[in-house]
């Protein structure tokens, strides 16, 4: 994906975004940032849940559906309080850059 390193931090807000007010999965995530015109490869998703995981943003539980496990994620309160923060920061940077675009 083009400009992967500046997108990855609004990537990750999706995620929180979705994760706090449903369990979601990979393939639905990639679906779902897909719409939004981002492109990614679950060997790009998976990871970065993973991370978010480890950092205490996202929690996951692994749902059995006969000899299949999906692994569904939802945002802990470190990530719901990560993306009020983000929310502010965003509408912040965005009502800035309107106002002086060129």
């Amino acid at each position: 994906m083009k400009f992967n390193d500046l997108l990855t931090g609004f990537i990750r807000l999706h995620i929180l975004h979705h994760a706090a007010e449903r369990e979601i999965y990979g393939q639905w995530m990639i679906d779902e940032l897909a719409h939004h015109g981002y492109r990614l490869s679950p060997g790009t998703l998976y990871p970065m849940l993973h991370a978010m995981e480890r950092n205490g943003y996202l929690t996951s539980r692994v749902l059995r559906q006969g000899r299949v496990g999906r692994k569904l994620y939802k945002a802990t309160k470190l990530g719901k309080q990560g993306l009020a923060l983000a929310k502010v920061r965003v509408r912040e940077f965005t009502g800035e850059a309107m106002k002086h675009q060129g």
